[in-house]
């Protein structure tokens, strides 16, 4: 059966082939396209869709745009815009915020979606709905980040080359495919005089990130950090020195809740093996001093490089270092006492946090999760946008 794929959808699924033929017919080069009235209302847009992304307070939904044609171009555009945008802003925290965000409208959009126009679109990421069975690399690719034990290879059947899959995971497969797909080669190498054209709008949305991460984070307090970070500062307090993956998981993570370098650095002044230069060096460095800033190891990485230590109640219902750190702030309580309130447990949202690296202006890395709780879940839901 032949599939007609229309304007309309391109609005819902601005990531497909036909979506970016579209816009390349009539928008032309970015400079000239914002000055032109399609093209100042789809930077409007573009903005909306990133600032929505990022769970910024008050930001505005893109969601209602015009079905006419003037609105197709406005809503198609934005969103190739806001990918240039994200680029030119070389933020991964907000890049895989803003590649959740769209994937989850694309996918909601699925869900309702003509039988032969679904198949067609999932057909487009490389996956057949009606089959039992996918190979082995696509397979991999599309669950390295998927944190559910089920999607690990030793609990699946795999036989010739193929992975069983049962018929309920289809759909979970295609919402992961449609983000790798708007994630893929992000961020994308855009010129620097590109890049000025949304210095403007980049520096709003960079202020506004910051601002969300202030209200989820607040001022550092170690009486709320992990058993595994208290450990570590313990033991530099004792003069002992610590392991290379522990210096690593620490630096990063006391950069991740908002210290400064020199107040990082002053932490490790008393390991026997302290060196100020190589110190500034290494934290200068995870900062990214040199254009890239790293994420604080997840728990599970941090259990393979034995940096995991002292683990409490609530270690066991979080799989992020920055999870327990949010969750032992907002509850204001013992970690694991009874009634402690609502555990943010990382679920199946993708994302390999805390292994990758991540790209300048990355302050705060919040691992997707759902726990308990209404607000909670919609504050999640913001943050895994």
């Amino acid at each position: 059966m032949r599939v007609r794929i229309d304007e309309k959808d391109f609005l819902k699924y601005p990531f497909l082939k036909e979506s970016q033929k579209f816009v390349g017919s009539y928008a032309g080069s970015p400079d000239r396209f914002i000055t032109t009235p399609t093209g100042r209302a789809a930077l409007l847009d573009a903005k909306h869709r990133i600032l929505s992304a990022i769970g910024a307070p008050g930001a505005p939904s893109p969601g209602s745009a015009s079905t006419d044609s003037e609105g197709i171009r406005v809503a198609v555009s934005g969103y190739a815009l806001a990918r240039l945008i994200v680029s030119c802003l070389k933020d991964r925290l907000i890049t895989d915020r803003f590649t959740r965000y769209e994937s989850g409208k694309a996918y909601e959009f699925l869900l309702d979606e003509d039988p032969g126009k679904k198949e067609y679109i999932a057909a487009s990421l490389g996956l057949d709905t009606h089959s039992p069975a996918i190979p082995l690399v696509p397979y991999v690719e599309l669950t390295s980040g998927m944190r559910d034990e089920r999607w690990r290879l030793v609990n699946r059947d795999v036989s010739a080359g193929m992975v069983s899959i049962r018929a309920h995971e289809s759909d979970e497969l295609l919402r992961e495919g449609i983000r790798l797909v708007i994630g893929r080669n992000l961020p994308l190498p855009v010129p620097e005089n590109v890049c000025a054209l949304f210095s403007a709008i980049a520096g709003e949305i960079s202020a506004a990130e910051q601002q969300h991460l202030l209200e989820q984070f607040g001022t550092v307090e170690e009486s709320s950090f992990p058993p595994c970070m208290q450990a570590l500062i313990t033991a530099l307090s004792a003069g002992t020195n610590i392991s290379h993956p522990g210096r690593f998981a620490l630096t990063a993570f006391l950069h991740n809740i908002g210290m400064g370098p020199q107040e990082i650095i002053q932490l490790f002044c008393r390991a026997p093996d302290f060196d100020l230069n190589r110190t500034m060096y290494q934290v200068e460095h995870i900062s990214g001093r040199g254009g890239t800033e790293y994420t604080a190891p997840s728990c599970a990485a941090m259990r393979t490089t034995g940096v995991c230590t002292k683990k409490d109640a609530l270690c066991e219902r979080i799989s992020h270092p920055l999870n327990y750190y949010k969750q032992k702030k907002r509850s204001g309580k013992k970690a694991g006492s009874p009634g402690s309130g609502d555990v943010l447990v990382d679920s199946n949202t993708g994302g390999t946090h805390g292994e990758d690296k991540t790209s300048k202006g990355d302050k705060v890395r919040d691992p997707g999760r759902h726990h308990g709780g209404k607000q909670d879940e919609q504050d999640d839901e913001k943050d895994q946008a």
